[in-house]
C-alpha cells in the first residue's frame, strides 16, 4: 500500500493533482490518507540513506497517525455538510507555510459532504496548491464528490479487507480472543472500526442484538412504531453519552483559554464565541445520532441479506449467525421478493435521513414497510 501511494502521489504531483483515497465503509480510506500524510511528514534518519518515509515510529509519523501534528490538519463534517467558513479558513492555512514539518497536510475526510459553496471556496486551492501543500481528500466514491473537485484529483480506490484478515487484525493488536474476534469481523462483514468496537464494548453488541430482534417484532402496527421509537432512542441516548464528556472537555479548555474567572464568568466580548462553540456541538451530536442510527441500518440490511441468501440457496456465508434461527424462520415464511422490498425500504430510510427528514418520521416509514413485506 505505501508503495503504490508514493507512486500515486508523484504522478499527481506531476499533474497538478491532488489524491482521492475512496472505497466502502470499512476500506480504512481515512487511515490510509492519514497513514500517507504521516509518510509525507516523516523524519526517520534513514530517509538520508534512501530509506523509503514512512516509517511509523519518528515523532514526524506518531504525531500525523494520532492527530497532534501542527502541519497536518483534519476537517471533517460536523453537520450534514461542511460549511463554507470552514473551508475558507483552511483555504488561508494551506497557503502558509509548514510551521514545523516538511508538509502542509489538509486532510478532508468527508469529501462528499462539501456542497457546491464549499466545494467552490476550496476548488483553486485544490487545483493549484502553494509549493509545499498536499490536500489529500477522501469519500466512499468518486461519484460522491462534485465533478468540479475530482476532475482535479488523482483517484486511488481502496477495497474492503477480508472477514479473516480483520478477525486477525483484532486478534494482533487489541488482544481480543479468537473466537470473539471471528464473531465480530463477520457480523461488520470487514469493517474495522465497527468490529473494534462491537468486540469490545458489551452496549455496542446490546444494540446490534436488540435490532436483529426488529424484524420479528413488526407484527402489527402498534408494534412496528414502538420498534421505531425504540431505535430512535437508543442512536439519541448513544450520540448522548459520546458527546457528554467530549463536549464538557472542550467547553472547559475554551473556556480555559479565553480568561474565564473563577465562578464560570467569562470575559466581556467572548460569550458569543462559547455560542458558537455550543452550535456546533449540537450539530454534531444531531450528525452522531444519524450516524448511530445508520450502523443500526447497516444491521438491519445485512439481516435481510442473509435471509436472501438462505432463500435462493446462495453458498455465501450467513454474517448474523447468532441470529439464525430468526433468519430461517424468515427466509421461511416469506418470498425472496418480500425481502428485497424491505431492504429497499431500508435504503429508502437511509435516503431520508440524508434529505434531513426527522429520524422518528423515516424509521417509523421503514419499520411499517418491513411489516407490511
Amino acid at each position: 500500500m505505501k508503495t503504490r501511494a508514493r507512486g500515486e502521489f508523484h504522478r499527481a504531483a506531476t499533474l497538478g493533482e491532488q489524491p482521492l483515497f475512496t472505497g466502502p465503509p470499512g476500506a480504512g480510506r481515512n487511515q490510509a490518507a492519514r497513514a500517507f500524510a504521516a509518510a509525507l511528514q516523516c523524519v526517520s534518519p534513514d530517509r538520508a540513506l534512501g530509506g523509503a518515509p514512512g516509517c511509523g515510529f519518528c515523532d514526524g509519523c506518531h504525531t500525523a497517525l494520532i492527530g497532534t501534528h501542527a502541519d497536518v490538519n483534519t476537517i471533517t463534517a460536523v453537520g450534514a455538510v461542511i460549511r463554507v467558513s470552514d473551508m475558507r479558513d483552511t483555504v488561508r492555512k494551506s497557503f502558509t507555510a509548514p510551521a514545523t514539518g516538511r508538509w502542509q497536510v489538509i486532510l478532508v475526510e468527508d469529501a462528499e459532504r462539501l456542497n457546491e459553496s464549499s466545494a467552490n471556496a476550496v476548488l483553486k486551492a485544490v487545483e493549484e496548491p502553494a509549493p509545499r501543500t498536499v490536500w489529500l481528500l477522501c469519500a466512499p466514491s468518486v461519484e460522491d464528490v462534485l465533478p468540479t473537485i475530482r476532475s482535479r484529483c488523482r483517484h486511488l480506490n481502496l477495497s474492503t479487507p477480508s472477514v479473516d484478515a480483520v478477525a486477525d487484525l483484532l486478534v494482533r493488536r487489541e488482544g481480543i480472543e479468537p473466537d470473539v474476534a471471528a464473531a465480530a469481523a463477520r457480523a461488520t462483514q470487514g469493517h474495522v472500526d465497527r468490529a473494534r468496537r462491537l468486540a469490545t464494548d458489551p452496549a455496542a453488541r446490546e444494540r446490534r442484538a436488540a435490532v436483529l430482534k426488529l424484524p420479528l417484532r413488526v407484527q402489527d402496527i402498534g408494534s412496528a412504531l414502538k420498534a421505531a421509537q425504540e431505535l430512535v432512542d437508543a442512536a439519541a441516548e448513544d450520540a448522548k453519552q459520546l458527546a457528554e464528556q467530549r463536549d464538557t472537555k472542550e467547553t472547559d479548555e475554551l473556556k480555559a483559554a479565553l480568561g474565564a474567572v473563577q465562578g464560570g464568568r467569562l470575559p466581556r466580548g467572548t460569550a458569543g464565541v462559547v455560542k458558537e462553540l455550543e452550535e456546533m456541538q449540537k450539530r454534531r451530536r444531531t450528525r452522531t445520532q444519524r450516524d448511530s442510527l445508520d450502523v443500526a441500518l447497516t444491521d438491519l440490511t445485512s439481516f435481510y441479506r442473509d435471509v436472501l441468501a438462505l432463500q435462493l440457496g446462495s453458498r455465501v456465508a450467513i454474517a448474523n449467525a447468532d441470529a439464525e434461527d430468526a433468519l430461517e424462520r424468515l427466509a421461511r415464511d416469506n418470498s425472496p421478493e418480500s425481502t428485497l422490498r424491505r431492504i429497499e425500504a431500508i435504503d429508502a430510510c437511509r435516503d431520508a435521513l440524508d434529505r434531513n427528514v426527522t429520524p422518528l418520521l423515516a424509521v417509523e416509514a421503514m419499520t411499517m414497510a418491513l411489516r407490511a413485506g
